[in-house]
């Protein structure tokens, strides 16, 4: 059920979860883009740099992980926060086959610039729902996220075990194999 005005529709788009977010992320990103302004850090862009001020070193799989930014797009964000001078690029102490990120100079100084506007865009976001409602929307969008967050986990067990019962079912095939005496 959806208001609109002062009439009430049911059905439709306006039951469809995967809509209405969609409406409420449009919304939410035209609030982020106003306070941002246009020399402002994109969404995505604040996103990798709050990361990366978190934890310096993080390779591209931590900043999928951290942001939930899918690989390819974090990719060529990266190599364009790079070039900007945003982040700089080192190899990973873990991993030598890794690039490791970490904010430059201009990478930090960004980023506390762009901090009072994101808050400011939240506070804009968050009056638009009754006081009463802000908290448990707030839990809902993280309830989200965290189920986001765990679907790789999710799916990496879900293959391993099927590999595995692959493998099982290969050898109790080949266990049969051995029993059969020839005719």
């Amino acid at each position: 059920m959806v208001k609109s005005g002062n009439k009430t529709r049911r059905g439709g788009l306006a039951a469809s979860p995967s809509h209405l977010m969609h409406r409420a992320l449009q919304l939410a990103l035209d609030i982020y883009t106003e306070e941002a302004g246009p020399d402002g850090l994109t969404q995505r862009q604040f996103a990798v740099l709050e990361a990366v001020s978190h934890k310096s070193g993080l390779t591209q799989t931590d900043l999928v992980r951290a942001t939930g930014i899918d690989r390819s797009t974090l990719a060529d964000l990266v190599a364009r926060m790079t070039t900007r001078g945003l982040l700089e690029r080192e190899r990973s102490t873990i991993d030598a086959r890794a690039k490791a990120v970490r904010l430059s100079e201009a990478g930090a100084a960004a980023l506390e610039a762009a901090r009072p506007r994101v808050e400011a865009a939240d506070k804009r976001i968050l009056a638009l729902l009754p006081k009463a409602k802000r908290d448990g929307f707030l839990a809902r969008l993280a309830d989200l996220a965290g189920v986001a967050d765990a679907a790789p986990e999710k799916a990496r067990a879900e293959a391993k075990a099927a590999k595995k019962a692959a493998k099982l079912a290969k050898k109790a095939g080949k266990t049969k194999l051995k029993l059969v005496e020839p005719a």
